[in-house]
């Protein structure tokens, strides 16, 4: 994929809102933050990519979404109307997209990573769950999660039934990956090793990725970078490419 931006415009990369959580009011309060930068972003926009985990929880069935983030998708109509290109990836708390971000705010959806080149810039852009070594309980799981045939019958229980499961394991999910989401694995950073296998096939400018809720900017080679876009839930940081840089930055709203 090719985007060619202005020398005047930005494109700009975010992940893991987790909308939904810890509760209503904690999350409408993160909810008016997002949309706040997500207004700074689009004054010199190209495109922004929203690279997964945007919310909780997501299960589109076929006439029936979660309820709440209207605010939200209010601002991804309102971006999306403007003219700026919209992106969404897929992550491990909201893979279940079925065509209303096309439909609705005609944004390209994506459930795995990409090659992405912006003018002569090179990028590596994905979620980042169930990459890299290790993590092989969860990467069983993922495959349950995609198959066609558990979607489809996922989405018969009526949807008090399928969201409130699918809430409720998503708690016991988040408390088991607590100690390694906050905490700095070194040389073990499976993300990081999992770039710097790929730099040796393949040369990038950049790998950026979300999932690992640490910001992080990391050589990997002499001239590439590994940039994990952290997360909203108290770090409030995204990446800004501009004039053929990529840069970790923090919302300070």
């Amino acid at each position: 994929m090719e985007l060619k931006p202005k020398a005047s415009e930005k494109v700009y990369f975010a992940s893991d809102f987790h909308l939904g959580i810890p509760n209503k009011a904690k999350s409408r309060e993160r909810e008016q933050k997002i949309i706040d930068w997500l207004s700074q972003c689009q004054k010199d926009a190209h495109a922004i990519f929203l690279v997964g985990d945007l919310f909780d929880f997501w299960f589109e069935y076929k006439t029936t979404i979660p309820k709440g983030f209207l605010r939200f998708q209010g601002k991804l109509a309102e971006i999306a109307d403007s003219g700026i290109e919209l992106h969404i990836f897929t992550g491990n708390h909201d893979l279940w997209m079925f065509g209303y971000f096309e439909e609705e705010f005609n944004a390209k959806v994506y459930t795995e990573p990409i090659d992405l080149f912006i003018n002569q810039t090179s990028l590596y852009v994905g979620h980042g769950d169930g990459l890299g070594p290790g993590d092989k309980g969860y990467k069983f799981l993922k495959k349950v999660f995609t198959n066609r045939f558990f979607q489809w019958a996922f989405h018969w229980l009526h949807p008090n039934v399928g969201i409130g499961l699918a809430n409720f394991w998503s708690g016991k999910s988040r408390a088991q990956a607590n100690n390694t989401e906050q905490r700095f694995l070194g040389e073990e950073e499976w993300l990081w090793s999992y770039a710097k296998s790929l730099e040796k096939e393949k040369h990038r400018d950049y790998y950026i990725f979300g999932h690992r809720h640490l910001p992080l900017d990391l050589e990997v080679g002499n001239n590439s970078r590994y940039i994990n876009l952290g997360e909203w839930l108290g770090a409030f940081t995204y990446a800004e490419y501009a004039e053929g840089k990529v840069e970790l930055k923090t919302y300070e709203g």
